[in-house]
């Protein structure tokens, strides 16, 4: 039995640079990984037949640790059943890479347990049909994400700490990009000018997520009182830098929603993960 993390993200900034011919939008974006995990334990059985039990409101076909599994089966030399149990600590449809995590997790401890022999590029390439953040948490380091989120430049980033709200809300995703006044032409930068500029870097769904959903907006309200308040991906967490001057523990305290202290990681903790 093994029971490894799956660490959450943020997205710093969140930049609409265009829209392809296919439909899917360019962005940029960074990557930041916190120490906020879920815990996915791995159990062999004798059944091939694979089980997941933690999340019983997703439907199986549709749960990504499911859809992990069945697209490294062709590449598996030892297949065997498993049951994958799931300790969520991560919010879901909060913008923080749950799900993505999940299924890059899954495919990492999969890949040597069924003896795959597939490298951190191959396992990246196969999560990227799962969804556009499963790369990052693939290759486990913090990136500057061009394209649909594939296109990945590893950056060192600061260490920080974040508090982070989850607004009592789902954020649909879809409904955010199909609003007519979304941002979808921002310009293009180089990671340079962010680290020189920070205050040029939004997130291009915020004053949507702001006016469609209160509790965000509540959210954000909240959290500008002690610094620059942010949206992470479409959310519907928000997030502000702590700083050794704030009152973190009130903070936390007299929150409207759900709250979190929360450590930003120079990279996954499953980087080197190897079977004993």
């Amino acid at each position: 039995m093994l029971r490894v993390p799956s660490p959450a993200k943020l997205n710093l900034f969140l930049h609409i640079t265009g829209r392809r011919a296919d439909g899917y939008h360019e962005l940029q974006t960074i990557f930041q990984l916190i120490d906020l995990y879920d815990w996915l334990t791995f159990e062999q059985t004798e059944h091939l037949d694979i089980r997941i039990e933690g999340l019983n409101n997703v439907d199986l076909e549709q749960n990504l640790i499911f859809k992990a599994t069945q697209i490294l089966k062709p590449f598996a030399k030892t297949p065997t059943g498993l049951k994958i149990s799931i300790e969520k600590h991560i919010p879901m449809g909060a913008g923080l890479g749950g799900g993505s995590s999940n299924a890059a997790t899954t495919l990492i401890v999969l890949n040597q347990l069924w003896q795959c022999g597939l490298t951190i590029e191959q396992l990246a390439e196969l999560g990227l049909k799962l969804g556009a953040d499963v790369p990052v948490f693939v290759h486990g380091k913090n990136a500057w994400a061009e394209g649909i989120g594939e296109r990945l430049t590893w950056v060192n980033l600061a260490q920080k700490q974040y508090i982070v709200l989850k607004p009592d809300c789902f954020i649909s995703t879809q409904l955010l990009f199909s609003q007519k006044t979304l941002t979808r032409n921002e310009k293009a930068f180089k990671f340079c000018a962010y680290q020189q500029t920070l205050s040029d870097f939004k997130n291009n769904f915020e004053p949507l997520a702001r006016s469609l959903y209160k509790e965000v907006d509540e959210a954000m309200q909240y959290l500008d009182q002690f610094g620059v308040a942010k949206l992470t991906g479409t959310g519907a967490c928000v997030f502000v830098e702590a700083t050794l001057d704030m009152p973190i523990d009130d903070i936390l305290a007299n929150a409207p929603c759900k709250a979190y202290l929360v450590n930003s990681l120079n990279e996954s903790p499953l980087i080197d993960f190897k079977v004993d």
